[in-house]
């Protein structure tokens, strides 16, 4: 099962203690409709290496699409979770952190009450962001990966997609290869994620499937018809991009992994097909192959096919051939702004001052090239 998709029990990986590293510290926490992540860097010379994290799946938007409310056991659930996030964050002389919560407290009437809650019984403070913040996140953590690939340096152009629990996040992007840069065209937030299309239409067994995938195509239209993506798909020279657990799930399953491994997954390019054909082997198993299944679980099993759902209509509205997988998110991004703006403005200092003993500048300025250096313990 994906590390970044742990179940109720948690996962919990503190990896190495403060004294191993310099620091400084960063740290990030990801609520969103499903999970609470977090995740705490430390500074290395080539960009930052993760030092500890913790996911857990809390389920903080179940309901919310009948009620639009937050559910009192939901967010209980969910202030344990951020009680042990706020231990974790004890043992860290952090320089810098930055928590977010996304689509749940949104569109929750109470979620800003349940974020004074928070910041009451662990605190903890947690910004509401937009929907054009949390694709721009995405986009930040996955800037390396638009140029990997063999045929990367024909894309002018790249799709990028978050499937969340009460969301789906779309990016089109720019990609100029010769300076490394990217530019954000436009973004789109469909109020479809995994718990909000599950609660609508089921689990995804028998024809609600083929139901769901009707539905978010047709929520992807309006995007379409303003950028005229299909058009420049044609060409070849559009990258697509996936971030969230259904597409890591559906490379484990495409690569016939016997359980889930993050270093044969993250930045993989698999042909679309490949990936298709996976959300038809999980399609045919069942629910109870599902449970079973060492990619999925069963505390993912209700979701994975409405995860697959998203993709398909992506896939079918935006055929490009070759799909480039990422397992890094929101706090990644949060972690590279940081470590980015923690490194310019060190050098500013330094430049001021002629400090010699103040915190070394990273040696890259792209969030990207951190991303691109991170290091799991």
């Amino acid at each position: 099962m994906p590390e970044r998709e742990a179940g109720m029990i948690g996962c919990a990986q503190q990896r190495s203690m403060p004294g191993r590293y310099a620091g400084p510290f960063f740290a990030a926490i990801d609520l969103g409709t499903n999970n609470c992540r977090l995740m705490i860097a430390a500074r290395t010379a080539s960009g930052f290496r993760i030092v500890d994290s913790f996911n857990r799946c809390v389920g903080l938007g179940e309901g919310l699409k009948v009620s639009g409310r937050l559910a009192e056991d939901a967010m209980n659930r969910t202030i344990e979770a951020l009680r042990i996030c706020a231990e974790r964050l004890h043992q860290w002389p952090l320089t810098e952190l930055r928590a977010v919560a996304t689509e749940a407290c949104r569109r929750a009437g109470n979620g800003r009450d349940f974020l004074a809650r928070v910041l009451r019984e662990t605190g903890l403070k947690i910004d509401i962001i937009s929907p054009r913040e949390e694709a721009e996140l995405a986009v930040e953590s996955c800037s390396a990966l638009f140029n990997q690939c063999s045929n990367a340096q024909n894309a002018e152009r790249g799709v990028l997609f978050d499937i969340g629990g009460g969301s789906t996040e779309i990016a089109w992007v720019r990609l100029d290869h010769r300076r490394n840069e990217h530019t954000l065209i436009g973004t789109t937030s469909l109020p479809l994620g995994v718990i909000s299309l599950e609660e609508t239409f089921g689990s995804g067994h028998g024809t609600s499937y083929d139901d769901m995938v009707n539905h978010v195509f047709d929520q992807l239209a309006p995007f379409e018809s303003i950028h005229r993506i299909y058009r420049e798909v044609l060409q070849g020279r559009t990258r697509l991009i996936g971030t969230s657990g259904t597409v890591t799930t559906l490379a484990g399953v495409a690569l016939a992994l016997p359980r889930y491994n993050r270093a044969m997954i993250d930045g993989a390019t698999l042909p679309g097909e490949n990936m298709c054909e996976a959300i038809r082997t999980l399609r045919h198993i069942g629910p109870q192959g599902l449970i079973e299944h060492p990619c999925v679980g069963p505390d993912r099993s209700r979701y994975v096919l409405p995860g697959c759902a998203i993709f398909e209509a992506i896939y079918q509205m935006w055929p490009i051939q070759q799909v480039t997988i990422a397992d890094r998110g929101l706090r990644d991004g949060m972690l590279a702004r940081m470590a980015r703006d923690h490194a310019l403005y060190s050098a500013s200092v330094r430049r001021r001052t002629g400090a010699s003993n103040f915190a070394k500048p990273y040696t890259a300025t792209h969030g990207a090239d951190f991303l691109n250096n991170y290091v799991t313990l």
